[in-house]
């Protein structure tokens, strides 16, 4: 998409110019930031034989060919160090109806896995049930970026359920998209996702 500048005679009346210098705060980026929805992700796999797993909002689609997505994870993550050196890794897009299994894998509890419906592949990528979609992934590249690492993620098999609303972020706070007229039912995680490069019959 290309940004157009408008000329001074084109702009809103009512537009406000910049101020010459912003203090640009970590709370004011998060809070300007935040103006932008997103879904909610949660990247997880089996560390000796235990599911862990982080949340993440900033899940990008990257690439066809090579089929790639990515994700933004912070420096000072604890959980990410686990994480990044496993074969696979599961990325769940969540549903509406997940906004409380957002919330504890978010948390710093021991197991944060308690009481949610999930299970792993072969490979030992963790995906949760109901969800909207899921993601069968390899770490393909990390990028530092500022106080973050951009993870791509390569995508080895992948399935969706569209009937199910996701669950949205948007200003510091989870938003749901307008409900359809039937409740869609809790559809479990595929046990193999479909391989990229083939289609659903």
């Amino acid at each position: 998409m290309t940004i157009r500048i408008l000329p001074d005679e084109q702009a809103p009346a009512d537009e406000q110019s910049w101020p010459e210098e912003q203090v640009l705060t970590p709370a004011r980026l998060r809070q300007v930031f935040g103006a932008f929805p997103t879904g909610v992700t949660a990247i997880a796999a089996l560390v000796d034989g235990i599911p862990v797993g982080l949340t993440a909002n900033s899940f990008t689609a990257v690439s066809l060919d090579p089929p790639l997505v990515s994700v933004c994870v912070a420096h000072t993550s604890t959980t990410w160090p686990l994480l990044a050196g496993r074969a696979r890794l599961g990325v769940t897009v969540l549903s509406a109806a997940q906004e409380r299994a957002c919330t504890q894998l978010a948390s710093r509890s021991d197991d944060r896995f308690a009481g949610l419906d999930w299970h792993a592949t072969e490979d030992g990528a963790v995906l949760l049930d109901g969800a909207g979609a899921w993601f069968d992934t390899s770490v393909e590249q990390h990028i530092r970026a500022g106080d973050h690492d951009i993870v791509l993620l390569r995508i080895r098999a992948l399935d969706a359920d569209h009937a199910v609303p996701p669950l949205v972020f948007h200003g510091s706070r989870f938003r749901r998209l307008e409900q359809p007229a039937a409740d869609a039912g809790h559809r479990p995680a595929p046990r193999t996702p479909h391989p990229t490069g083939t289609q659903e019959s």
